[in-house]
Formats: structure tokens, C-alpha cells, sequence
């Protein structure tokens, strides 16, 4: 009777649970939430070029990066367009300082430049894929050149503060290569040579400008480091044995997409400071502004008389 009743007990209790089930409200079903698909790095050009192509019709002919303490440059030319970086969505914005974040497109002497006012760099977090894509989007637009500037430390003792040094080759095995990952042939060669990378008539252009003007010009070689901390005497020690003259947290990366896309290069490293070790003194990122500040009008004249030769 015991084992009836305990039975009958336990299908009461069910017949509740059931009815009480059917009387609550149905749980809602939630949505999954709708993600949008990430854009590819080829969508990723592709939209700035367009975005830029909205704004203005401007075809360049040229890119010209101005690097640390270089972007007055842009002022002395006949300005048709800025944008500023932060308004092309996807365009890698600037953050170092005394780079001003601006896309020129000017001309001088009927040549058609886009100026980079300004860079974005590996050690600001950004990959070497987005340190390259203005470089990208700019060929894409129609630049068949690129003229690269930076501030550089000097390793070679006949290299001086307020000096250039007319890059002839560079070594960029400490960062990591803007190639790395699925090549777009549309863009380049998936294995590009690094043989005669600069342009030589360009060279031999800004060293007679040098030469003709008395302002000392070098021929040489550049390494670029991620950064951001200045290089250690060690380090320096290091560089020079490889045969690298001045080293810099820009630029390699730059030359090596330009490469890639079959541009002529051209680079011109201002020295700014001597290399850790190089002098007792030392520097500071304030003395590095401050020298470039010296360097203005002389770095005026090579760029005018490269844009010059150029424009012929």
C-alpha cells in the first residue's frame, strides 16, 4: 500500500511541475549577435584609395614621406588638398611626435606629389603591413616614385650632426618584413630582389645638389630598428660590424613595399644625433628636434633640387 501511495505521490508531483511549465512564459530566444565581416588588407587599400578618390581627383606622380622635424617642407610647395590621416578610415594614424598626420597633395613644377606629412611606426603598435599601406595606397592612386626622408643616428664617425647621408643600400633584418603573409599579386612578385633597391640617377642627383651647394652629403647604408628605445653602445658596436652608417626606427620597411610595387626609391637620412657610444655627451629626443630644426634650409634645397631634376 506504502509502495501505491508513494508512487501515486510522485505523479502528482510531476502533473504539477508540468502544469506550472506550461503556464510560465516561453524564454525568449536571443539573437546571435551579427558580426561584420573584417576587411582583407587588399579591401583595406582599396577603401582608402576610394575614399581619397571621393575628396579629390589628384593622380600623384611621386610620393614624398617627410620624416621627424621635415614636414615644414610641405608649406613651400603649391598645395591643392590636406586630409588629415584620422579622416580616411583604415588609414594608420600618427602618434609619434612632431608628425603631423597629414595627407598633401601639391605640386612643384607641374609634378604631381603626394606628401606624407608625417608617419606611422612599427613601435606605435601598429604591424608592418599597416606601417606600409599609405605607401600602398598612394602607388594605387598613381605614384611611380618614392622620395623617403627620416632623422637617423649616425655609426660612422665621418657622419655628422646636420649632415645627410643619400642612402645606397639598407639592412632591415631586425624587424619583421611588410611581405610576410599572402602575397597580392596584383601589387607585386611574391620573392622580390633587394639588389640596387635605390634608384642610382636619383643618388648621384642629390649628392651633386650637395656638392654644388656645400652641403655635405654621404653615400651610404641605413639600418632600420623597431625602437622605441635608442640603441644600446653594444648594439651600435653590433651595427657597424654589419657596415651600417646611420639606424632608425622607419623607413626599411617602406623601401622594401616600394620595392615590391616596382617604385624608384630615392632616401635621405638627416643625421640628428651620433649613435649611442659615438659621443660622451650622449642625446635626448630634445636634442634630436632641435638639431633637425638646424638642418631645415639645407634639407630644402636637396629635396628642391631632387623635385627639380624630377619635374624636367
Amino acid at each position: 500500500m506504502k509502495k501505491i501511495l508513494s508512487v501515486f505521490a510522485i505523479c502528482i508531483t510531476m502533473a504539477m511541475i508540468l502544469s506550472l511549465e506550461g503556464c510560465s512564459a516561453a524564454p525568449e530566444k536571443k539573437e546571435e549577435p551579427t558580426v561584420a565581416a573584417e576587411q582583407t588588407y587588399a579591401e583595406r587599400l582599396q577603401s582608402c584609395k576610394k575614399q581619397i578618390e571621393a575628396i579629390t581627383d589628384f593622380k600623384p606622380d611621386a610620393v614624398l614621406v617627410l620624416g621627424t622635424g621635415l614636414g615644414d617642407f610641405a608649406d613651400t610647395l603649391d598645395v591643392k588638398k590636406k586630409i588629415a590621416y584620422k579622416d580616411i578610415d583604415g588609414w594608420p594614424v600618427s602618434t609619434a611626435p612632431n608628425h603631423a598626420g597629414n595627407l598633401i597633395f601639391a605640386e612643384y613644377n607641374g609634378l604631381k606629389l603626394a606628401v606624407m606629412q608625417g608617419r606611422v611606426h612599427y613601435y606605435e603598435g601598429y604591424s608592418m603591413q599597416e606601417v606600409v599601406l599609405p605607401m600602398r595606397v598612394l602607388h594605387l592612386l598613381g605614384a611611380k616614385t618614392a622620395i623617403i626622408t627620416n632623422a637617423v643616428g649616425s655609426m660612422n664617425p665621418e657622419f655628422k650632426v646636420g649632415e645627410f647621408v643619400c642612402l645606397n643600400d639598407q639592412i632591415t633584418s631586425f624587424v619583421p618584413s611588410p611581405l610576410v603573409g599572402k602575397n597580392d599579386e596584383d601589387l607585386g612578385e611574391r620573392f622580390i630582389g633587394m639588389t640596387d633597391v635605390f634608384d642610382k640617377d636619383m643618388q648621384n642627383t642629390v649628392l651633386n645638389i650637395g656638392k654644388n651647394k656645400g652641403i655635405p652629403v654621404h653615400s651610404g647604408v641605413f639600418v632600420q630598428v623597431s625602437g622605441p628605445q635608442f640603441e644600446t653602445p653594444a648594439e651600435i658596436k653590433m651595427y657597424r660590424s654589419l657596415g651600417a652608417d646611420t639606424v632608425g626606427m622607419s623607413t626599411g620597411a617602406e623601401v622594401i613595399a616600394a620595392r615590391h610595387m616596382g617604385m624608384k626609391v630615392c632616401v635621405i637620412n638627416a643625421v640628428s644625433n651620433m649613435a649611442a657610444g659615438m659621443e660622451e655627451d650622449g642625446f635626448s629626443q630634445d636634442s634630436i628636434e632641435d638639431n633637425m630644426d638646424t638642418v631645415s634650409d639645407s634639407f630644402k634645397t636637396l629635396i628642391n633640387g631632387l623635385l627639380d631634376d624630377l619635374s624636367e
